[in-house]
């Protein structure tokens, strides 16, 4: 399944690349590509995961490396 989740307020691209290279090791995640400028990141994952839950820790690995950004759907 693909799903894009909107990124506000990130400082810089080396903080996106984090949080993309975090989130693509999350079991379930098929893919994860972040777009700084457009805000948003492009979340593919398995038909078998419970998106809530990854939502969850997506948003926890986003605050850790960027505390400033917001996440959204």
């Amino acid at each position: 399944m693909k799903r894009y989740i909107k990124i506000e307020d990130l400082c810089c691209a080396n903080c996106a690349a984090k949080i993309e290279k975090a989130v693509s090791k999350l079991e379930g995640v098929n893919k994860c590509t972040v777009n700084f400028m457009a805000e948003k990141m492009l979340l593919e994952y398995d038909d078998s995961a419970d998106f809530d839950g990854l939502f969850a820790k997506i948003k926890e690995i986003a605050d850790r490396i960027e505390p400033e950004c917001s996440l959204s759907l």
